[in-house]
């Protein structure tokens, strides 16, 4: 089943409030998405911490509902 990409957006903001979420859909299937996320709660973290932040705010939906991310993450300038 197809994930929107609203509830993605939502689900991102919940778990990282000060975050700017721009979502994607890549295949216009609802299941291949691209994710840019810039929050200032990722300073001082590595790129792969970064991302498990994002992927735990997604309450393990990745690979069910959610079949692919691209991800893309930064800290505000």
């Amino acid at each position: 089943m197809a994930m929107p990409a609203a509830e993605i957006e939502a689900m991102i903001r919940a778990a990282l409030p000060d975050a700017e979420v721009e979502i994607t859909d890549l295949a216009g299937d609802g299941d291949h998405y691209a994710a840019r996320v810039v929050s200032a709660s990722f300073a001082g973290m590595a790129r792969v911490k970064q991302h498990k932040l994002v992927y735990e705010a997604l309450g393990g939906r990745m690979g069910g509902e959610l079949h692919a991310l691209q991800l893309t993450t930064a800290v505000p300038n």
